[in-house]
């Protein structure tokens, strides 16, 4: 083999190491697949604009990704689909409700949108759990009274435990699992996705041209950075979800 072709075969790998250690769910099958079909990092992203403080939107194999359809109850025993969403921006997250970790800081986050865009009947948040067998609709309403959830857009989602999952990593490719070493015995990423008002995820782009895709939801605003220095993202994703309301 040339040792040019080793040296990009060397570093191609050296990349796709770096996206598993961000996603957490790729395989290294599944993302070697996507670089050679150039459809995980598409030059397309930007569908009608180039601008670089618009919101692009996140483009699989020419597609633009779009939520997929769920059907789920609420923490008022009512059932919610994808369709209940259109018209509105919405922010996705998955947790559970006796998470000992980062749940609690991103629930904060997520009261704290509320609260910014609580004029707005077009806002909303879709929390899903990743622990529906104990996430009753009763033990939801309990969480959700425990924050301050009051948007009545905010709904707390619970149904079958596969779906649910199937909806992290096929729809979103945001880690949901069922992990006996992890605390509380579950792993997941702790990021936000924001959703446009026809149900397609959106984000800001960094200063590369490549799209964020998925908001920090794990670092609060007045907390400013993590441990290992991580910027928080709760501002930008404000001033996002501001522009997305006014498209």
């Amino acid at each position: 083999m040339p040792q040019g072709a080793s040296n990009k075969k060397k570093y191609t790998y050296v990349w796709v190491s770096a996206v598993i250690l961000v996603f957490g769910i790729f395989t290294v099958k599944e993302v070697a697949e996507r670089i050679n079909n150039d459809s995980l990092v598409d030059k397309d992203r930007m569908i009608g604009t180039s601008a670089i403080d618009d919101l692009s939107y996140i483009v699989n194999n020419g597609q633009k990704r779009k939520v997929p359809n769920f059907s789920f109850i609420n923490q008022d025993s009512v059932l919610v689909t994808n369709k209940d969403y259109l018209g509105k921006v919405y922010v996705v997250d998955f947790f559970f409700t006796t998470c000992p970790t980062i749940c609690p800081t991103m629930t904060q986050n997520l009261v704290e949108l509320q609260e910014t865009f609580k004029e707005r009947d077009n806002f909303a948040v879709a929390s899903f759990t990743i622990n529906p067998r104990y996430d009753t609709p009763h033990v939801l309403k309990k969480y959700g009274e425990k924050y301050g959830v009051n948007n009545p857009n905010w709904n707390l989602l619970t149904g079958e435990q596969e779906k649910i999952y199937e909806l992290a990593r096929e729809g979103f490719y945001i880690l949901a699992s069922e992990a006996e070493d992890a605390p509380g015995g579950f792993e997941h990423s702790g990021m936000f996705a924001l959703v446009d008002k026809e149900g397609y995820i959106r984000s800001r782009m960094d200063g590369f041209g490549n799209p964020l895709i998925y908001y920090r939801g794990t670092i609060t605003e007045k907390q400013g950075t993590n441990q290992e220095g991580e910027p928080q993202q709760i501002t930008m994703l404000k001033e996002d979800i501001k522009k997305l309301l006014e498209e």
